[in-house]
């Protein structure tokens, strides 16, 4: 058999064998590939690490198209582009929940601050609430002690003009009393002169 025809029957023969290693996939390069897709899935780094990804998923592809003499080199390439994409995401993740977690913060104590105003003004309104109702009562108490000191007061003098009138009305009694004896005196003295004056020889 001549070289030529060699030639074409090792063609025919390594052809379908060439086509099912085209059509079989890498297991290297749908390893890496779902470990991106794994970062693409996960909410918490979908976002994140976009640029570093590109180049992990450049490294895959280079590496699925390499010769055989670059593919080792290619793969640990990929690899490392895949690690670093990982790590630049899951990084980026923790930053966001930690932006998260102070924008949370920051909110509770503004909650926290408003929360405080408001009881502080509430106990500043009672506590003013409080001093109108003592003031009003100490005004009431001034005004019933006042009403009452004038109510003694005019008792007082009422009743020292009653005294008054009594004691007028009293020595007034008495002066005429003491001007009824006295002519009573006065008669009962003219009656006793005649009398004796009869008694003698």
């Amino acid at each position: 058999m001549t070289s030529p025809r060699r030639f074409a029957l090792a063609t025919l023969l390594l052809a379908p064998m060439l086509a099912f290693a085209a059509d079989t996939p890498n297991p290297d390069v749908a390893r890496l590939s779902q470990r991106l897709q794994a970062l693409d899935a996960n909410p918490a780094t979908a976002g994140a690490a976009a640029y570093e990804r590109l180049q992990a998923r450049q490294s895959i592809d280079a590496f699925a198209v390499a010769k055989s003499r670059a593919r080792i080199n290619a793969l640990q390439v990929a690899e490392l582009r895949v690690d670093i994409a990982e790590a630049a995401a899951r990084t980026e993740g923790v930053r966001a929940e930690i932006a998260t977690l102070d924008r949370t913060r920051s909110d509770l104590l503004v909650e926290a601050s408003r929360q405080d105003a408001a009881r502080a003004r509430q106990e500043a309104e009672r506590l003013r609430i409080q001093t109108q109702i003592q003031a009003e009562e100490s005004a009431r108490l001034r005004e019933q002690a006042d009403q009452e000191a004038a109510a003694r007061q005019e008792a007082e003098t009422a009743l020292d003009g009653v005294a008054g009138t009594q004691a007028a009305k009293l020595r007034a009694a008495k002066q005429r009393e003491a001007e009824l004896a006295k002519r009573q005196a006065e008669l009962m003295g003219g009656q006793s002169k005649p009398a004796e004056k009869t008694g003698k020889p």
